[in-house]
């Protein structure tokens, strides 16, 4: 088993390509307040925010051009509770792009985001924007395509010491393929109509760890979703009543196969907190679709990942040093489909 430290250790941000700072008519542009439709601006130099700065423009990394790019909000807001956000206009986007007049993509690396206050919601997007973007779905009809997934998107995006306030959507989202990316030392709270964190399929070796919780969230706080080999540690989840942690995969919405099982995943030293005597849901849900998945069928024509076996498959996982604070109801449960 690979330690939590080594974990975070490996994941750390490379210093080998920095970027140039920004300069003053960038910061010009950033801190003006947009006008039309159109509130976006690209990031591909180094930033550091004033602490008073409200930053009402949504922030873009895309592609290669914004790799080693470092973000240092020194306590400066991101976002309005004015805004309009959703899962095609975040707060901030870090994305994959697709070169022109080719099948290849030029993809973000070693980012670093530290400091901030962000209204919103954050993702990190590779082949497309969710798991049924046609991209992926086109991807995931060949043997390799949890390769080509990580190849293309995101890896080493690194979430330091921010606080986001959720505004309905999810409010960070590590897209397909997203690997070596984390969120430490950071809070979430606010309203989602879903998960707090969802780590979609294909993605792998991310480290969520040392953060706090008080979303109001529909559903569970964090769903592992085809996800693998990440490190979920050292959290507080305040009062997960729909749910702490759930890993499970997906079987073929929006008719994209899932390749990779959910497993080799760390769940340990986290601690759920709920009100006195409450019945919640599992804090820890491991399998948590194999109940009900009366829509999966296997697929002759496409004999791997969830079409060859539409079981979750979450197995091999490690669970250890967590606290369960409160709740009279299981706190975890495996169902898994023998």
């Amino acid at each position: 088993m690979i330690s939590v430290t080594t974990m975070i250790v490996s994941l750390a941000w490379s210093t080998d390509a920095q970027a140039k700072m920004c300069d003053a008519t960038f910061y010009e542009t950033l801190r003006s307040v947009p006008h039309g439709k159109d509130d976006r601006i690209t990031v591909d130099c180094d930033l550091q925010l004033r602490p008073d700065d409200v930053i009402t423009r949504k922030l873009v990394f895309a592609g290669d051009a914004a790799s080693g790019v470092s973000l240092d909000c020194r306590g400066a807001t991101l976002g309005s509770a004015k805004m309009k956000y959703g899962v095609s206009a975040p707060t901030v986007l870090v994305r994959s792009q697709k070169l022109p007049g080719s099948s290849g993509w030029s993809v973000p690396r070693n980012i670093r985001i530290t400091n901030c206050k962000i209204i919103g919601n954050i993702r990190l997007t590779g082949l497309g924007p969710n798991g049924e973007a046609e991209e992926v779905r086109k991807s995931s009809l060949n043997r390799d395509h949890t390769a080509n997934a990580q190849r293309n998107a995101p890896s080493g995006i690194d979430l330091k010491n921010v606080s986001i306030e959720a505004v309905g959507t999810i409010p960070l989202y590590f897209g397909p393929g997203v690997t070596k990316s984390s969120l430490t030392n950071s809070t979430i709270r606010g309203k989602s109509a879903k998960t707090a964190i969802y780590l979609d399929a294909e993605s792998a070796e991310n480290v969520i760890a040392g953060n706090r919780f008080s979303v109001k969230a529909g559903r569970e706080v964090i769903a592992v979703d085809g996800s693998a080999r990440n490190v979920i540690s050292g959290n507080i989840f305040k009062n997960p009543e729909k749910g702490g942690i759930f890993v499970y995969r997906n079987c073929g919405e929006g008719g994209t196969i899932r390749h990779q099982e959910p497993r080799s995943n760390q769940v340990i030293d986290n601690r759920f907190v709920y009100r006195s005597s409450i019945v919640a849901y599992p804090a820890i849900w491991l399998n948590h679709r194999d109940v009900g998945k009366w829509y999966c069928k296997v697929d002759p024509r496409y004999p791997f990942g969830s079409s060859l076996d539409p079981r979750d498959r979450a197995i091999d996982n490690v669970l250890a040093g967590n606290r369960f604070e409160g709740a009279i109801s299981p706190t975890v449960l495996n169902t898994e489909r023998k």
